[in-house]
């Protein structure tokens, strides 16, 4: 034994997300260094060591050592909304707050194509857009005579401003069918459980993209140095042709970012058995819904794990609160509410992870009724649990003030009873097509579970003076109700009170 001081660290690149795994992976079974596992694989050998160790021993924290970068470009806002519903992801969704999405275009549905009611879809979300573009001038124009500009202030920098601020209100006229892009980083084990989630999905266009991501991990990747590969082989003449063809197959290669760890990824009977069986049990436990209701957000008092389970089990599949959903279930037996349980158990299969519905035992529980636009910006956290009901017309919407205030009130109002009439004609023909009618401001009803530390960073952040003003009252109203259960701990959250009045020029 001898004293080892050669202490090397470095960084990884150009190797393949799986090849790159398998040397990771090789720290437990060998004493090679990362660059001799590097130099010593291939893909072949990292395909069959994948193949035993993935696939028949089931470690599968191998698979978060392979991280993979994808594109998901001109997909609509509903679909996006799904594929970002990982709560081990990494990403980037195009702002609505810093683009114009009149540039966009919008997504139809293929189950309403060449029929009547494709037309009134269209005439629908291209009123919606052009209200979305009229909106956003007039807005600009109200906010430019309210508030000048401050001598420190660059006119670019004003305008940029003012056009960002204006876009946080028009945001609400956008259609769930607007096209928009999503960038994202996740490890393979995170993809594949999310192909087979997105694969499962009752939705064409969802079920569609989990197909095109598997693809994607298929085939070869876009690789932005092949044409400067290419131009610089085309310089190279004194290399002889089998020198230049292999030159070209290393320069060139085309890398398939991980066809090993997801050719398992198909859709799941478990995820759409057990959906659809709770749905039958929550249409026959519940009563109608409610009538429509102002933003809210309520702090569900503690209970036990299993009533919880329960609880949450139906809250997914119904358009009822938490709060609701709780009387219903208070009066059932023991017997009652383990045949729900089990119903979200008894078709699990020996690869199938547990519903995310099950996760249960977090301290804080807010039940969140807001608009589609503040949920997309609370969605983002990744570190709480977040149970989503189906999108729907029955919550009603929000009014952004400075629609009112630039006397956009009755064309907002307008457009808004329009969605809502398609929506519902739509429910009963093509109830697929139905939710891409609905514009940002509709409300969505999501469980939002968490421990105490990430309740403080969302109060703290989402409350800062140049956030947007629908998810700043989401924000405070969650550290007014931690306030008057746990006063002790909200002493410690540094809320930002300035958001009562916010400058409209801080961004």
């Amino acid at each position: 034994m001898r004293e080892n001081t050669d202490r090397r660290i470095y960084a990884i690149f150009g190797s393949e997300p799986e090849v790159t795994a398998y040397a990771l992976a090789k720290y437990s079974r060998s004493d090679l260094s990362m660059q001799e596992s590097l130099r010593e694989l291939d893909e072949q050998k990292a395909e069959k060591f994948l193949n035993t160790f993935y696939f028949q021993y089931g470690h599968r924290s191998i698979a978060d050592l392979a991280h993979v970068c994808i594109a998901l470009e001109n997909i609509s806002i509903l679909a996006a909304m799904e594929v970002v519903h990982e709560s081990k992801w990494d990403g980037q969704e195009r702002s609505t707050r810093y683009q114009n999405f009149t540039k966009t275009g919008y997504f139809v549905p293929p189950s309403i194509k060449n029929s009547v009611a494709e037309a009134a879809y269209k005439r629908l979300v291209e009123l919606l857009f052009q209200e979305y573009h009229e909106s956003t001038a007039l807005l600009i124009e109200h906010l430019r005579a309210k508030h000048a500009r401050p001598p420190e202030m660059s006119e670019p920098a004003y305008e940029r401003t003012l056009r960002a601020r204006a876009f946080d209100s028009a945001r609400y006229f956008l259609p769930l069918s607007t096209v928009t892009s999503v960038g994202q980083i996740v490890s393979a084990r995170t993809l594949e459980e999310q192909i087979v989630r997105l694969r499962s999905h009752p939705n064409d266009e969802i079920r569609e993209i989990g197909e095109l991501l598997k693809e994607a991990c298929n085939r070869p990747a876009y690789n932005p140095h092949r044409e400067r590969g290419e131009a610089l082989l085309a310089k190279i003449g004194t290399l002889s042709d089998a020198e230049r063809d292999a030159l070209s197959q290393e320069l060139l290669r085309e890398v398939r970012v991980a066809p090993t760890l997801v050719k398992y990824a198909d859709p799941s009977p478990y995820l759409m058995e057990t959906y659809a069986e709770l749905r039958r049990i929550a249409g026959q436990l519940l009563p109608a819904a409610a009538e429509p209701r102002e933003f809210s957000v309520e702090l569900i008092p503690n209970e036990e794990p299993f009533d919880e389970a329960v609880n949450t089990l139906l809250y997914r599949v119904c358009s009822h609160s938490y709060r609701e959903i709780q009387a219903a279930t208070r009066i059932l037996g023991r017997s009652q509410k383990e045949a729900i349980l089990n119903a979200a158990l008894e078709r699990r299969g020996a690869h199938d992870e547990l519903i995310p519905e099950l996760r249960v035992g977090y301290p804080f529980k807010f039940d969140i009724l807001m608009d589609i636009g503040a949920f997309r910006d609370l969605h983002r956290h990744r570190r709480c649990v977040q149970v989503c009901q189906d999108l729907t017309a029955a919550h009603g919407y929000e009014q952004p003030p400075d629609l009112a205030l630039a006397g956009l009130e009755k064309r907002y109002d307008r457009a808004m009873h329009q969605a809502e009439q398609l929506f519902h004609q739509l429910a009963g023909e093509c109830p697929q097509a139905a939710p891409y009618v609905l514009p940002l401001g509709f409300r969505r009803r999501a469980l939002f579970k968490m421990d105490f530390a990430e309740v403080q960073y969302i109060c703290e952040l989402r409350t800062a003076p140049q956030g947007h003003f629908a998810y700043q009252a989401a924000a405070y109203q969650m550290f007014l109700k931690v306030r008057e259960r746990e006063p002790e701990l909200a002493r410690s959250i540094r809320v930002h009170e300035s958001w009562f009045e916010p400058d409209p020029l801080r961004r």
